[in-house]
């Protein structure tokens, strides 16, 4: 029978998981030794710096981030701007001119025409290619941010299946111990709530942020491609308007791409701020490697203090491994007491020694391999003791001739907290990668050491792509405007370059 003091060995060992998992305190945000932090400009603040972290939940660095492709957005404005001016110019030159223009279309060398016509070709050929490498790069980019989004996701996922665990082993060890130990029983429900009521925080989180990031991915993949796509389909219907020489439906064409002209450039920079915010998102993954408080991630992935876990995890550990040293002194004794008065050797006692997974001073860590064969956990001490117990529906004078000398109530207590003792070494590894978020940490190095690289290759391929074709669309529009103007009042054959001759 257990001495009064070692009741309370679950209560001790359960204060040190709760005040373990739940001692983390939130880092103020912008901690300026522990977090990578920026200095860019942010509308939101009529283009104040901001000057904070990587925070997903901050609309200011998601304001701050997105001007990063404002060389994109403007040159997009002044694209338009342009297009407006020239617009404007050729509708009030054409009603002051009237129909007269025509006569004084200046006459222009057949040489002139052929190296307008194959500079278009060449352009529109370059065009073409560079929207397939959008695409391709736009395909590329897409499967590296799902899966990036899979990995941090899924390890949130990870760890509220982890807690689950923890907690559905504290409230069977709640059943086993309330009929003996109601303060520790207490402990275990404590402890249990605040285990839900992180698993539901980042449950919420999850399904906040998983919903917003994945349709924000969908949004710039459905945006290249649209855009891209029916680029391509203009610049395949101004290639065949510029050999039939159907002068009206050029001239459409032209405005419509002047327009999706626009519409490159402001993707170019909106693929811009796609390729920060993944440079970004990788930093803040490598800095929460080393202080996993650093950033917002802590709110997906909450972690204790890693110096703080490690002493609690020591202390678990130095816990139980007195605990079970104690119990094996005991059964030493239990042993040569009935060998002394039985004559009886160790092997009808049936056990040597409980197991304990833990090593000795000074880090008492969790090694189970460290057992010997012959030994036996710490749960099956019952089962053993079962051989002792005197049962109520015996009579002691029974008990006594069959040496069952042990009395249920106190086999009963044994049991429940043999029992319990041995849910929580079950759970120990739980528990150890819960407080050291060890299961993170080797998420997060391998998302570091092998999604990061490809993932910011993707959007810089992507950007770079979208940038070269937004250049060269604004080179092919213009020399499209110069055919148009050489073309104005000629006359051609179907599929000729140079205009027939005039009469």
């Amino acid at each position: 029978m257990p001495k009064t003091n070692d009741r309370f060995v679950l209560s001790y060992i359960l204060l040190l998981v709760s005040t373990s998992i739940f001692s983390h305190k939130p880092v103020a945000f912008g901690s300026p030794v522990q977090e990578q932090r920026f200095h860019r400009p942010d509308p939101l603040r009529h283009f104040k710096f901001y000057k904070g972290g990587y925070d997903i939940r901050n609309k200011h660095y998601w304001a701050s981030a997105a001007f990063t492709g404002v060389h994109g957005y403007a040159i997009g404005g002044v694209w338009m701007l342009c297009g407006l001016v020239f617009g404007s110019y050729m509708v009030l030159a054409k009603s002051f001119n009237g129909s007269s223009s025509s006569s004084t279309v200046a006459q222009n060398s057949n040489s002139l025409y052929i190296i307008v016509f194959f500079l278009v070709l060449l352009f529109s050929f370059l065009a073409i290619v560079t929207t397939g490498l959008v695409i391709a790069a736009n395909q590329s980019s897409l499967q590296r941010t799902k899966k990036l989004e899979e990995t941090v996701l899924g390890a949130g996922g990870e760890a509220r299946k982890t807690i689950l665990k923890v907690t559905d082993a504290m409230n069977e060890m709640q059943k086993l111990l309330l009929p003996y130990d109601p303060r520790t029983c207490s402990l275990l429900n404590s402890t249990s709530y605040q285990l839900g009521r992180e698993s539901r925080l980042i449950r919420n989180f999850g399904k906040k942020y998983e919903h917003s990031i994945s349709k924000a991915i969908q949004i710039s993949y459905i945006a290249n491609l649209a855009i891209v796509s029916v680029n391509l389909g203009f610049l395949a219907a101004a290639v065949v308007l510029l050999f039939f020489h159907w002068q009206p439906g050029f001239v459409i064409i032209i405005l419509l791409c002047w327009f999706l002209t626009t519409l490159c450039w402001v993707l170019t920079g909106f693929d811009f701020f796609f390729h920060t915010f993944a440079s970004d998102t990788c930093s803040a993954l490598a800095n929460y490697e080393q202080n996993p408080q650093s950033n917002s991630l802590s709110s997906v992935l909450p972690c204790s203090n890693s110096t703080n876990s490690d002493k609690a995890l020591a202390d678990i550990g130095y816990t139980v491994h007195n605990s079970i040293k104690e119990l094996n002194s005991k059964i030493t004794q239990f042993s040569d007491l009935i060998r002394l008065e039985e004559e009886q050797d160790d092997s009808s006692f049936g056990v040597k020694k409980i197991c304990d997974p833990f090593s000795g001073v000074p880090n008492f860590s969790y090694a189970p391999e460290n057992c010997s064969k012959d030994s036996i956990p710490i749960g099956a001490l019952p089962g053993v003791l079962s051989r002792f117990t005197c049962y109520e529906d015996n009579n002691k004078t029974n008990c006594e001739s069959n040496g069952r000398f042990i009395p249920q109530a106190s086999y009963l207590m044994v049991w429940a907290y043999s029992s319990a003792l041995q849910d929580l070494i079950n759970i120990f590894p739980d528990l150890q990668n819960l407080i050291q978020c060890s299961f993170v940490e080797e998420t997060f190095s391998n998302v570091v050491l092998h999604q990061c690289k490809p993932l910011r290759a993707a959007t810089r391929r992507l950007w770079l792509s979208v940038l070269c074709l937004s250049i060269i669309m604004v080179v092919l529009v213009l020399l499209w405007a110069a055919k148009a103007y050489q073309d104005r009042g000629r006359s051609f054959s179907s599929c000729s370059i140079i205009p027939n001759p005039t009469v």
